[in-house]
């Protein structure tokens, strides 16, 4: 066990004051808004959507409208995407001349949905193509100098990024040295320089662009889009083309929501329709990875995107090689789709078991040094016994758990890698600039990063985070904050207000499902402990105007204090709950205040 330096800090005045064991959580309530009636008689809707529409900056009649009915007509068109039309020439040229093309594309969902796209296309207007995916252990992050130069020796002449690229400064100018001709299409953070490259196709080259959110997944699919067009005369795609791109819109979806994009805009029109498509997919390995999933296709939302099907593609490239995650979303073989789609199950399962494993490590190590501590702003932790592949989802646990940016970092070999999550309100993507002198390399988005650092320099890192940390983050930006789009009676949260809400969907970030509360309820009805060991709650609620039973998942604990309370506060997700087929409103508690 490795510990950083910042572990080694612990002092008896620190160890006296209290730890930060729990998170408690501080309800930010949305207050009324004036315009809220005026939209919802425009809108024919209640109060209450049109409240939550304008708490999501959808304020007037015509957003509102485009809101709630996406349509695919209001699409940007493809060639507006910055730097998309020299990439579409070249790639045009490659595929005329029968040149040999590689799509490098990154190892999680995003960079596996993009190429899918992208070498799908491309195989259709038949080019000489490839895909390339690096491995998360043993190459890491983006593109690399012995990955690009293998490429250029099988004889390559147009290398196309897919989710990565735009910080490769080194491996670019190695692709120029070789004669490789390259094409970057990313959507992560860039700096005032570029790389060297023949075409760059990102949202934010262009400010004006205004879709500043796409996912590389949506790039991937803008450019497949544009090439489709180069090749087709009229004023629609051919119909194999067409098809595919309608199929493309649920790769797109899926990359759109595991990279937890912004879901308003033109993210919510294509992810929308993304989801609605799958059940006609004519992809064989999406319908043979839902039905290993236990899905059917119907009624998939972002939750059975990001928590179901997006884990089990993830663990391709966490447990193994993203490579056989694209061989499942570009296979036409039903019995391969099948052997691939079942090993994904199994390497999933295997990630949740041995990211089970490091959290409970990493909770040790954080009491043992006094990591916990409420004048702690950062959570830097080395160990060389944890898998590299996992350690990105383990750092989200712990920022859910603490509340504090947190990177964790596998020093097996050297160079470490690691991977860093951040809370809302600190980029850690520039915490990482200024502190890039202890690092090799890192990239990366305001919220989550990866970095590559050798392990002398972690204590270094440590001090320097935790500096950064001190001067940037203030005390209340480390509370952790639920967030209420306004609070009402019960009664108000009758089926048919419910299912209104319904249309809010697919929820996500920027669109998260509609939370509300009410205050001084009371039990209805003892509260019940479930759950195989009790860890969740099932009680009921009234306020006088209407009794609502409700589901509090881990919150068995608070049974006691519920049976001693008079009155009590709870913040919630109304949905409908339908049991031997019967529906009902139930409220998902997100929260309890005890007067």
């Amino acid at each position: 066990m490795q510990l950083s330096a910042g572990m080694q800090r612990k002092s008896a005045t620190f160890r006296s004051k209290r730890n930060l064991k729990t998170t408690r959580k501080q309800w930010v309530i949305k207050p009324p808004d004036s315009r809220a009636a005026r939209l919802a008689s425009k809108l024919k809707v209640s109060p209450l959507l049109a409240q939550v529409l304008i708490n999501r900056d959808i304020c007037d009649h015509n957003c509102a409208c485009s809101f709630l009915r996406p349509k695919l007509k209001d699409l940007i068109e493809p060639e507006k995407m910055p730097g998309i039309e020299p990439a579409v020439d070249r790639i045009a040229c490659a595929i005329k001349n029968k040149e040999k093309i590689i799509i490098y594309g990154d190892y999680d969902v995003d960079g596996i949905t993009g190429v899918s796209i992208l070498w799908q296309i491309l195989t259709l207007l038949g080019a000489n193509v490839d895909y390339y995916i690096p491995h998360r252990v043993d190459e890491g992050y983006g593109l690399n100098d012995d990955a690009v130069q293998s490429i250029a020796d099988a004889q390559t002449d147009l290398l196309i990024t897919v989710d990565c690229g735009i910080t490769a400064f080194n491996s670019a100018e190695l692709a120029d040295k070789l004669g490789l001709d390259l094409i970057i299409t990313d959507h992560h953070q860039t700096s005032a320089k570029l790389p060297k490259a023949i075409a760059i196709v990102h949202p934010a080259i262009d400010s004006e662009y205004s879709n500043q959110a796409s996912s590389g997944s949506m790039v991937a699919f803008k450019l497949a889009w544009a090439v489709a067009n180069q090749f087709t005369t009229g004023q629609k795609l051919q119909p194999e083309l067409r098809r595919f791109m309608i199929d493309a819109t649920s790769l797109t979806a899926m990359g759109t929501i595991a990279d937890i994009m912004d879901l308003r805009g033109e993210n919510r029109i294509l992810t929308s329709y993304g989801l609605k498509a799958i059940p006609e997919s004519r992809l064989i390995g999406l319908r043979q990875l839902i039905e290993t999933a236990g899905l059917t296709g119907e009624g998939l939302d972002s939750y059975h995107i990001g928590f179901r099907l997006a884990p089990m593609l993830n663990a391709a490239g966490r447990m193994g090689h993203a490579r056989l995650a694209v061989e499942l979303l570009t296979s036409t073989s039903e019995v391969r789709s099948m052997q691939i789609a079942q090993y994904l199950k199994e390497q999933n399962d295997r990630r949740r078991r041995t990211e089970q494993k490091i959290v409970k490590h990493a909770r040790e190590m954080i009491a043992h040094a006094g990591l916990n501590h409420p004048d702690q702003k950062t959570i830097v932790l080395a160990d060389e016994s944890w898998h590299t592949g996992v350690i990105g989802i383990v750092a989200s646990r712990i920022v859910d758990k603490y509340y504090r940016p947190t990177v964790l970092i596998n020093t097996t070999e050297s160079p470490a890698q690691g991977s860093a999550r951040s809370i809302p309100g600190f980029d850690i993507f520039k915490a990482l600039t200024a502190c890039s002198e202890h690092l090799i390399d890192f990239g990366g988005h305001t919220m989550a990063a990866g970095v590559r650092i050798e392990p002398k320099k972690i204590a270094e890192l440590t001090e320097a985070f935790e500096e950064y940390a001190r001067d940037n983050l203030r005390e209340e930006d480390v509370i952790a904050k639920l967030y209420i789009d306004a609070t009402a009676p019960l009664a108000e949260f009758h089926r048919g207000m419910v299912e209104e809400l319904e249309r809010l969907e697919p929820f996500g970030e920027g669109n998260p499902k509609p939370l509300f509360a009410t205050k001084g309820v009371r039990l209805a009805s003892p509260p019940r402990r479930v759950g195989t060991r009790g860890d969740h709650l099932q009680l009921a609620i009234t306020d006088n105007t209407a009794c609502v039973r409700c589901i509090g998942f881990r919150m068995g604990t608070l049974e006691k204090k519920l049976l001693e309370a008079d009155y009590f506060n709870v913040a919630f997700v109304p949905q409908i709950n339908t049991f031997n087929g019967t529906s009902n409103v139930q409220f998902v508690l997100e929260d309890i205040q005890f007067e």
